[in-house]
């Protein structure tokens, strides 16, 4: 916990479509709830660069798709209690992994060399390594809490981080399935 004895919170985004997020900000007024209950140390939703030490409570949306994502998520299990796996994505690969079965190299000629493009070419400056395969969160690190939903719905966000935070383990079965 901080000096202000308030649970470190954090939410991060991999490959995806950042709807889980989205989700997340549908909690409404009880976002304000959550605000005046933890500190928000990281997210794509607040301006902090880096991942910090001793983070209470982690969201991880997206699948793992590159070299980076393997990176940021050792660092932020180092540095995670409670790292929860947040919609189908994180929790299966769910529609990133779509890419899978054609494998990457040819995904990767469809994509840049096959097309209209006036100069194709496959980008190789500052864009992530991608991985043969993206796979779900589970693949890389230790998940405590899943998340299940393309995009879970607010409600059940709610329903468990509100368990967490009030000390207890959440029934996630009871609040969703797969796809819901």
């Amino acid at each position: 916990m901080s000096e202000r004895n308030k649970p470190r919170f954090a939410t991060l985004w991999l490959d995806g479509c950042s709807g889980c997020h989205m989700s997340f900000l549908d909690m409404d007024e009880w976002l304000l709830d959550l605000a005046g209950q933890v500190e928000v140390v990281y997210s794509p939703l607040v301006d902090t660069k880096a991942f910090p030490e001793n983070v209470d409570i982690t969201l991880i949306e997206g699948g793992v798709a590159s070299h980076e994502d393997i990176e940021k998520l050792l660092k932020i299990r180092a540095r995670t209690k409670t790292l929860i796996a947040f919609g189908d994505c994180a929790v299966t690969a769910n529609v990133p992994a779509m890419r899978n079965p054609f494998g990457l190299e040819a995904v990767m000629k469809q994509v840049y060399l096959d097309s209209d493009a006036i100069q194709p070419q496959v980008p190789n400056l500052i864009v992530p390594q991608l991985l043969d395969r993206v796979v779900p969160v589970h693949r890389i690190v230790k998940v405590d809490v899943y998340i299940p939903g393309c995009p879970p719905s607010a409600r059940t966000i709610k329903a468990v981080v509100g368990e967490l935070l009030a000390g207890r383990q959440p029934d996630v079965m009871a609040l969703t399935r797969f796809g819901a």
